[in-house]
């Protein structure tokens, strides 16, 4: 792992423990549930944001094998899977 992606990483990972440290302290305040599930909606967003991070940094890793011609096709491969991923 490259240290940008792993950089990247740490630092959403280190976001999303004090965001779930906060819905914690909601929880003890008796925040109304509201409130708490969109936090919690919240964390779910930024962990796919971490997940996509890394599929799209494997996919770019298997893909950089490919000959140039074939790179415009894979891109549009890889565009195509991402999307199928953001759903």
């Amino acid at each position: 792992m490259d240290g940008d992606l792993r950089k990247a990483l740490c630092g959403r990972l280190k976001s999303t423990e004090g965001h779930i440290r906060g819905i914690a302290r909601m929880i003890d305040k008796n925040r109304p549930y509201a409130s708490v599930i969109q936090q919690i909606q919240a964390v779910q967003g930024s962990l796919k944001q971490a997940q996509l991070l890394l599929i799209r940094a494997q996919l770019d890793r298997c893909l950089c094998e490919l000959e140039e011609r074939d790179r415009e096709q894979f891109q549009a491969l890889r565009d195509e899977l991402l999307s199928f991923l953001r759903l």
